[in-house]
C-alpha cells in the first residue's frame, strides 16, 4: 500500500490530523521544521520528536515517494530532473540558476489533456493528477541536491509550469503553494513564485478570488481565436471571449500585473501584424500586462513548428513595445540538454519500451 507524501500537509492540516491522533499541536511544529528547516529524510532523525509520534508518522505517510532515475546538467548550470513516481509514472523537474536566485520549475500532472500542437509535455495524455505531497517533494529533492553540493544555496523562486495544466489540479496546487511559502518551512516568497495556465477561466476567477499574491502566467501564444484554435485545442472551449473577461478579474481583483507568455513559431504567429493585433487585446490593461516572449524549442515529434528567425522575434518586441506593451524575451536555459518541456520524459519513456521488447 503505497503511503501519501507527508510533504502534502500544510502546517494547519498537519496540526489536525496529530491533534485528531492524541497529540499535541506543538508536534506539528517540530516535525515542520525537521522536514523543511533541517531538511532530514527520515522520521527517525526527528530526534526531540517522541517516539509515538514518530511511529504513527511512519505507519501513516512517507517523507520520500519519488526516486530520481536521470539527471541532465547543462554548461549554463541548468539541471533536468526525471523523476519516478511510486506507481512507476515518471515527471520532470528543473532546476535554473538566475541572476536573481535559483529558480525550479515543476510538473502537477501525470500526461497532459490541454494538447497544444507545438508541445512536448501533451505527447502522453494525462494519466493522474500528482498529489500536493508530490509536488512539495520535487522542491525538496532539488533543494537536498543544493545541500548535498554544500555551497548554502536554496531555492528562491518556483514556477509552476512543467507537465500538465496545474489548474486542472487546483487544490493539491494551492496546497501546494500553501506549504512553500509558510514562514516557518521553505519560506519562498510569494511574489517569487508563478503559476501558469493555458486558459481555464473559471480557475482563474478562483485564483483571483484567493488573494495568495503569487504570479499568474496565461499561456495565450496568439491574439485570435482562428490562431489560437489552430495550435490550442482548449481554445474551442474557451475562447478568447471567456478567457478575456477571466483576466480582467484577475487584474481588477488583485490588482497584480499578468504575464503573458508567448510561444514564437516561424511563418505562424510571429508576424508584425500579429504583433499590433496582441497589442490591441491588451491595450485596456497594458499597464498590468507583461509579454514573456519565448523562442521555440524544436520537437521532433511536431516538424511542423520551427524556432522564428532573429529578425522576425526583434520585428514582433520592437512592434510590442512600439504599441505601448510591456515585453522581454525569455533567456534560454539548459539548450545543450533536453530544453523543452516533457522531452525528457518522452524519450525515457520510448526508451523503456525499447528494452522492454
Amino acid at each position: 500500500m503505497n503511503k501519501p507524501s507527508i510533504y502534502g500537509l500544510t502546517i494547519e492540516q498537519m496540526t489536525e490530523w496529530l491533534s485528531h491522533q492524541g497529540h499535541k499541536p506543538f508536534r506539528a511544529k517540530q516535525v515542520w521544521d525537521w522536514l523543511y528547516r533541517k531538511r532530514v529524510t527520515t522520521f527517525a532523525e526527528m530526534t526531540n520528536v517522541n517516539k509515538d509520534c514518530l511511529e504513527l508518522l511512519d505507519q501513516s505517510f512517507a517523507i520520500g515517494s519519488m526516486t530520481e532515475a536521470v539527471k541532465q546538467e547543462s554548461a549554463d548550470g541548468t539541471i533536468k530532473f526525471l523523476f519516478k513516481l511510486y506507481d512507476g509514472s515518471l515527471i520532470e523537474t528543473v532546476l535554473m540558476r538566475h541572476k536573481y536566485g535559483l529558480s525550479v520549475c515543476v510538473t502537477t500532472q501525470v500526461g497532459c489533456n490541454i494538447g497544444c500542437s507545438f508541445c512536448a509535455s501533451g505527447l502522453i495524455k494525462k494519466s493522474r493528477d500528482l498529489s500536493a505531497g508530490e509536488i512539495v517533494e520535487q522542491i525538496m529533492h532539488v533543494q537536498h541536491h543544493l545541500d548535498a553540493v554544500g555551497k548554502e544555496e536554496r531555492v528562491s523562486h518556483v514556477v509552476v509550469m512543467g507537465i500538465g495544466e496545474p489548474f486542472d489540479n487546483f487544490d493539491n496546487m494551492v496546497d501546494f503553494l500553501n506549504v512553500i511559502k509558510d514562514h516557518n518551512g521553505l519560506s519562498i516568497g510569494a511574489r517569487h513564485i508563478t503559476v501558469s495556465t493555458s486558459g481555464l477561466a473559471d480557475k482563474i476567477y478562483k485564483f483571483a478570488d484567493l488573494k495568495l499574491q503569487v504570479n499568474l502566467a496565461i499561456s495565450l501564444h496568439a491574439p485570435n481565436n482562428e490562431l489560437r484554435t489552430q495550435i490550442m485545442k482548449i481554445n474551442r472551449a474557451i475562447p478568447l471571449e471567456k478567457l478575456m473577461p477571466a483576466i480582467d478579474y484577475y487584474v481588477k481583483t488583485t490588482n497584480r500585473k499578468i504575464t503573458i507568455e508567448y510561444i514564437l513559431l516561424r511563418g505562424v504567429n510571429d508576424q508584425k501584424a500579429q504583433a499590433i493585433e496582441l497589442a490591441k487585446l491588451f491595450e485596456d490593461k497594458r499597464h498590468l500586462t507583461y509579454v514573456n516572449l519565448i523562442p521555440y524549442n524544436p520537437v521532433d515529434e511536431h516538424g511542423q513548428y520551427q524556432r522564428s528567425t532573429s529578425e522576425d522575434i526583434t520585428t514582433f518586441y520592437d512592434t510590442l513595445k512600439k504599441n505601448g506593451l510591456n515585453c522581454g524575451v525569455r533567456l534560454e536555459h539548459g539548450t545543450d540538454i533536453d530544453a523543452a518541456c516533457g522531452q525528457l520524459r518522452s524519450k525515457q519513456i520510448k526508451k523503456d519500451k525499447v528494452a522492454a521488447k
